[in-house]
């Protein structure tokens, strides 16, 4: 059984090898999920649920931080399940419906290794072929989330792929990067995510996030979150340098 830890109020985090995915209790008594790991993984984000508390059909929107199968993977199973609506980048909107091809990553070296193992793993595990699914509501910059416990700013962050967003809850100074943002063990240090369409785009969606004034908390898709302090372990991060 997959541990569920309690991030911060109504949001918990339930880890993955590959790809965490994050559960919030919404006010009227339904659930989000904030990405969906990697095709397989629905049944464990509906035990997860369910040890929450909540039914399948609880579970109203599937945001999307952006268009990788570790984070749209589970997507389509779990429309399928629970009737919720998925929520992602506009820009993002045709890879994860598959109109459209997902443009390729400029992968550094380092990079390259990295991804060359996943996709081994992948292949070794049996991860089933991605499904991919419709986007309900296609997000912009400046986009608010009004039926959470608090109003959240949806940030377009692109430069992993072109659509990617960032979810910023300024009351409960939390913030959901997408893969902009990942950390080693302990929450830190954090680093930019591997696999970018556009390095430098990526780097200053990154430090885009890192100044914003009111986070203490970042709930990175890769590694283990940042809780508190936040905003010093973005600020000593070099993600110009980080895997090269």
């Amino acid at each position: 059984m997959d541990t569920l830890t309690e991030i911060a109020s109504a949001v918990w985090q339930l880890p993955f090898p590959v790809g965490h995915v994050y559960i919030v209790a919404l006010p009227d008594d339904g659930y989000a999920v904030v990405d969906t790991g990697i095709p397989g993984s629905a049944p464990a984000i509906l035990d997860a649920l369910a040890r929450l508390g909540g039914r399948p059909d609880q579970l109203r929107q599937i945001v999307l931080t952006h268009s990788h199968i570790d984070h749209m993977g589970s997507a389509a199973d779990l429309v399928a399940a629970t009737g919720a609506r998925v929520l992602a980048g506009a820009p993002d909107a045709p890879y994860i419906r598959g109109t459209a091809p997902e443009p390729a990553p400029a992968f550094t070296a380092a990079e390259q290794t990295l991804f060359e193992g996943i996709m081994a793993n992948f292949a070794a595990a049996g991860v089933p072929p991605l499904r991919h699914v419709e986007v309900d509501v296609a997000l912009q910059e400046g986009d608010t989330l009004d039926d959470w416990p608090e109003p959240v700013r949806v940030l377009h962050v692109p430069g992993h792929t072109p659509g990617g967003i960032a979810l910023h809850l300024p009351e409960s100074r939390l913030l959901f990067p997408g893969d902009i943002i990942g950390t080693g063990p302990g929450g830190t240090p954090a680093v930019l995510g591997p696999g970018n369409v556009d390095r430098e785009t990526a780097i200053a969606s990154f430090r885009r996030l890192a100044a914003l004034d009111d986070v203490d908390t970042v709930c990175v898709p890769h590694g283990d979150p940042i809780r508190g302090g936040a905003r010093a372990v973005l600020a000593a991060a070099t993600p110009e340098k980080d895997w090269l």
